[in-house]
């Protein structure tokens, strides 16, 4: 973890999270496994383009989806205004998205709109509710495909990092479990962008933070240990989740991920084990797996978040941030920043995004 800079952790993992997202386009949502190696072969290595009779068909391998056309506008957002300023990020979903959508699944930028978006256009553009009403309960990442960004700008700040990433969250998703697991995954990234290991501490550092008022969960437990603490337990603040186990899920996962006596072989198994379909539940865990086990090797664990079909895009999205933040940008191998658009532009967002960061 030494001698990698915060900014190059930043633009490892932003464009870590965009890269996962593009080499996902083309095999995204292939739940019968036979059929993604049918039409891909044995290994998927880098971009593809999707077929005609999928969801982003019509785009060129290496291009985004929705979720990577999101992600553009929260970080141009945050550049531009210095911060998290959800009224402009707003704006931004209102003129430069919703226009482009119909309300239906197969439609918009990148091809596919899911749905917590689909569920916040149907309350703010054809029910005329205002931002703050228009969170659906959609139990899936689509409000983690896109707090990266916030998770560089406030790594520093990590009780901002929760404020802002929560709130982010609220605006399309009000799940709480999703806003918990959310939270939790911007708090993990923000650690690894810090410089500390993804390992069987972190959430012990997690906990830390908790106990300091940092982080909103709330805790009965002494030192992370499952014993009462001294005194009377304290009381639940307004905005705490009710628990901390979004937290504990990364270091239980870093265990098993280090265990030499835990076997998925191969790692792109992981879908079958924690589950392929969308839920938080299913993908979170997923990434973790990934990163703990190859750690600053972003090409092996992106890949096998990619060849493990399901809910792939998530997965490597998610899994792409984590590493991208260990390894630094200089962990992505280059055919794949050379194959992403827009490779140039968006480098040059991460860097100015953690520029501002440091200089906050």
């Amino acid at each position: 973890m030494s001698g990698i800079s915060f900014e190059q952790r930043a633009q490892g993992a932003l464009l870590g999270a965009w890269i996962g997202d593009a080499l996902a386009l083309g095999p995204h949502w292939y739940y019968d496994l036979a059929a993604l190696r049918h039409d891909y072969g044995e290994w998927i290595s880098d971009y593809t383009a999707p077929r005609p009779d999928r969801y982003h068909a019509g785009l060129a391998a290496g291009q985004s989806s929705q979720a990577g056309f999101i992600l553009d506008l929260l970080t141009a957002s945050l550049l531009e205004r210095g911060g998290y300023d959800e009224a402009d990020f707003c704006r931004r979903l209102d003129a430069e998205l919703f226009p482009r959508l119909d309300g239906t699944p197969m439609q918009g930028p990148g091809g596919y709109t899911s749905q917590s978006i689909r569920e916040a256009y149907r309350l703010r553009v054809k029910q005329g509710r205002p931002w703050g009403e228009c969170a659906g309960l959609a139990d899936t990442t689509e409000a983690a495909e896109r707090v990266f960004a916030l998770a560089i700008r406030y790594a520093h700040e990590p009780a901002a990092l929760a404020q802002h990433a929560a709130a982010n969250t609220a605006l399309t998703q009000r799940d709480t479990t999703v806003l918990a697991t959310t939270v939790a995954y911007a708090s993990v990234l923000g650690s690894l962008l810090r410089g500390e290991p993804l390992d069987a501490e972190t959430s012990g550092r997690l906990m830390q933070l908790v106990r300091e008022g940092a982080l909103p969960f709330h805790s009965v437990t002494a030192q992370g240990e499952q014993v009462p603490p001294p005194g009377p337990e304290a009381p639940r603040r307004a905005g705490q989740f009710p628990s901390p186990d979004a937290l504990l899920t990364a270091s239980c996962v870093a265990r098993a991920a280090l265990d030499p006596g835990v076997h998925i072989e191969p790692a792109w198994k992981v879908s079958l084990v924690y589950g392929m379909p969308c839920a938080v539940y299913h993908q979170f865990p997923a990434a973790y797996y990934l990163a703990a086990r190859f750690q600053g090797d972003f090409e092996s664990a992106v890949l096998h978040a990619v060849n493990g079909g399901g809910q792939n895009m998530a997965r490597a999205m998610l899994t792409g941030a984590l590493c991208g933040a260990i390894g630094g940008v200089q962990a992505i191998p280059a055919r794949f920043l050379d194959g992403l658009e827009r490779v140039a532009e968006r480098r040059a967002m991460a860097l100015r995004l953690a520029q501002q960061a440091v200089a906050a």
